[in-house]
């Protein structure tokens, strides 16, 4: 991959794909392709096909995906299915139909079983049960890991599943109904100081344990293993072993510690309320970036500082920034 590479980022207006964007931007690629939803529906595996055809990219980062929250997972599990087998199966198959070598895939960290033995090693998907509350969004993202499998073993493609931990920062969803943990805080925490309010009631008992990694960081990441040499890009997708890595900062933290960081940040000196009503999710889940710190990529972002960034992004957009 060198900087005249046509490079086609799906979903360059999520959280994960506009920190792609700008990280290719920053490193100086300046043959990028995108395309927003009302340009390109990547449901739509016709039309889908027609794009690549057209467009002919060499590098693919798919980062399209319908994603949300605990609350979003439960009440629209059928959406979180279908979308995303829709968006993995159209992109692969036109992929594959112009020979697209490199393609990175991105996942999410619940692709793993709810026990798993912590930290989380690659190996571990698939060894025990997933957790309920996000296992269509899950099922969806095993399946594009396998659609990557697939093709490599099948078609000798050279294709890569990037597994990120959770992540938050510029573009991220605030909505309090349907968005994740991190985002939520900082939404709730912004409105608690600007109302004044004695007390913030946080969902859940604040006992699980998350890890969290600031968007830029992933970024760097994927487009560091886009931009690997040969040698070792080959020995990641070798089809004899499941293409998929790690992407995270090794290091968790408590829901309840991760609200006093978020409240620090915003300057909120109110209390807290547990509403134990709510579900907790998975108890603990942290990610091993053994595999990815062996090829020479470290997180750079600390929590604190990324929290700080993310905030002022969402003073930026506005207090009901969805």
């Amino acid at each position: 991959m060198d900087k005249h590479t046509k490079i086609y980022v799906a979903g360059h207006r999520g959280l994960a794909g506009s920190a792609i964007l700008r990280e290719l931007q920053r490193q100086g690629y300046a043959n990028l392709v995108t395309r927003t939803h009302d340009e390109l529906d990547l449901e739509d595996a016709a039309a889908t096909l027609r794009f690549f055809e057209q467009e002919r990219p060499e590098v693919v980062f798919l980062a399209a995906a319908k994603v949300g929250g605990i609350h979003a997972n439960n009440t629209y599990p059928v959406d979180f299915l279908m979308s995303n087998l829709l968006i993995e199966t159209s992109i692969c198959r036109a992929a594959y139909s112009i020979q697209v070598e490199r393609l990175i895939f991105l996942g999410s960290s619940c692709i793993y079983p709810r026990d798993s033995i912590q930290p989380i090693k690659e190996e571990y998907l698939l060894t025990g049960l997933l957790e309920p509350t996000n296992r269509p969004y899950a099922l969806a993202k095993i399946a594009g890991i396998e659609m990557c499998w697939s093709y490599n073993r099948q078609y000798g493609t050279r294709w890569l599943a990037a597994m990120p931990t959770n992540l938050y920062g510029p573009g991220d969803n605030y909505d309090l109904q349907n968005s994740h943990v991190l985002p939520a805080l900082i939404r709730k925490m912004h409105e608690a100081k600007v109302s004044d309010a004695a007390e913030v009631v946080l969902w859940g008992s604040g006992a699980p344990k998350r890890e969290f990694l600031y968007a830029d960081d992933l970024a760097n990441a994927v487009v560091f293993l886009a931009a690997l040499d040969d040698e070792r890009y080959g020995t990641l997708v070798d089809p004899a072993v499941c293409p998929l890595i790690n992407v995270g900062t090794g290091e968790e933290i408590t829901i309840a510690k991760l609200a006093e960081t978020v409240a620090e940040v915003v300057g909120y000196a109110g209390k807290f309320v547990q509403d134990t009503s709510k579900p907790d999710g998975t108890m603990r889940k942290v990610m091993d970036i053994a595999r990815i710190r062996a090829l020479g990529w470290a997180p750079q972002v600390s929590l604190k500082y990324g929290v700080a960034l993310a905030y002022e992004n969402f003073l930026a957009r506005g207090v009901n920034s969805r």
